[in-house]
């Protein structure tokens, strides 16, 4: 069963350098194509992955060698913001995950984790109910919304404080971290992007701070850098990595483009030069903002700037479809030798799609009103391209509409 008969004729691309090995850090993957990380609010309440997301995962997994980057997941409690999304911060949490990583790694394939730390836009009431402040750099809203949300609930923003900072950049984040690794996770990507906490520090829309955490270009960098010079050490340099967005505005955001980018990206290739080379950089394309699409016309800046500053590996995530069946964006991009590329919604409906890929078969259109529901419709309900399906169909469709614990 599928949720849609909608199909992307594609061109096939096994005899491009998609379909050839590279090495990211320590691991050789056996193509360049990664899974982008998809939130998907399969966890439950308290944010334990569930035997579904080891279904879901194994699926797209199937093809040897490949990345899965399995989705944003809440760094510590005060990191979270809302319910049904994993974390990896209590035992159950790195014991669910576990069993996803043992899954993925059987199939040989390669798995990361996003780790995500949401701030500003968490959700006031639930914060509130769980013990939790709705934290930011500055007492700035990113909605009328959510300040409303905020006030009602008597949870406003807090601003947060230089030893909350010390205590994000040295506790929270490194527990993380390591817990990350104790789950199996091959590596650790660190989310500066789309508005989220540590994106809200680079942005002049959520960044009014006058101390050494605001202002400057430097001082707005600040945490970030912290953060990742922390994690070296524990993680390892060729096993961690971060995404970035430079030219969404998604949240809010104004757009911090090229100039503060270029400074992330010149330091980051500072500690490369001096042996602590990060195994990728993540980097969202101008064409979209989360998972939408942005028109030709409205879209800002490009990302050719960051190519002629980092030297090591990129995955570039962005609508790579949307010129198929050819694919010149995607196969000029691969041409620089050192690029992978993150496919997110087609690879939600499509599990086998290195497969199609590889092949040129047409891609399953994706289904967006499924993304961010509770239960598997729209989760494993998707086929490969021969129809089959690891799971049974019978007990599958019990499991269609069934919420969540």
């Amino acid at each position: 069963m599928t949720v849609s008969s909608d199909t992307t004729a594609i061109a096939p691309l096994g005899k491009t350098k998609l379909l050839q090995p590279i090495k990211v850090g320590a691991n050789t993957l056996n193509q360049r194509i990664a899974f982008a990380p998809s939130t998907r609010y399969r966890a439950t309440k308290h944010g334990v992955p569930t035997d579904i997301s080891l279904e879901y995962y194994k699926a797209r997994a199937q093809a040897p060698g490949s990345l899965i980057i399995t989705e944003a997941t809440f760094a510590s409690p005060q990191g979270s913001g809302f319910p049904h999304v994993p974390g990896i911060y209590s035992d159950e949490q790195v014991q669910g995950w576990k069993k996803i990583n043992e899954a993925i790694h059987e199939q040989k394939s390669f798995s990361a984790i996003q780790l995500w730390y949401l701030g500003r836009v968490g959700h006031p009431k639930w914060l509130k109910e769980n013990g939790l402040k709705l934290l930011a750099p500055s007492k700035i809203y990113s909605s009328p919304e959510l300040e409303k949300e905020a006030i009602e609930s008597g949870n406003e923003i807090h601003e947060v404080t230089i030893e909350e900072i010390e205590d994000i950049i040295n506790v929270q984040y490194p527990k993380a971290a390591q817990n990350a690794l104790d789950a199996g996770f091959d590596y650790v990507e660190i989310h500066s992007a789309h508005g989220y906490f540590l994106d809200q520090f680079l942005n002049d829309n959520s960044n009014k701070r006058t101390d050494e955490y605001g202002g400057s270009i430097e001082n707005k960098a600040r945490l970030l850098l912290r953060i990742i010079d922390t994690l070296i050490p524990i993680v390892g340099a060729d096993r961690l990595a971060v995404r970035l967005s430079p030219w969404a505005k998604f949240q809010n955001m104004s757009t911090e483009g090229e100039k503060l980018h270029s400074y992330i990206l010149k330091e980051l290739q500072k500690r490369a030069d001096e042996g602590n080379q990060l195994a990728y950089i993540s980097l969202v394309e101008p064409r979209v903002q989360a998972s939408w699409d942005i028109a030709e016309e409205d879209q800002q800046g490009s990302n050719k700037f960051a190519d002629e500053i980092w030297k090591g590996k990129f995955i570039k995530a962005g609508s790579y479809t949307y010129d198929a069946p050819n694919f010149k964006t995607l196969l000029d991009d691969l041409e620089n030798d050192r690029t992978l590329i993150g496919f997110s919604r087609y690879f939600i409906s499509n599990p086998d799609l290195v497969y199609k890929l590889k092949e040129g078969l047409p891609l399953t259109k994706y289904e967006r009103a499924t993304f961010y529901n509770h239960d598997n419709f729209g989760y494993n309900t998707w086929l490969n391209h021969n129809g089959n399906r690891e799971v049974n169909e019978e007990e599958e469709r019990k499991r269609v509409g069934k919420p969540l614990a």
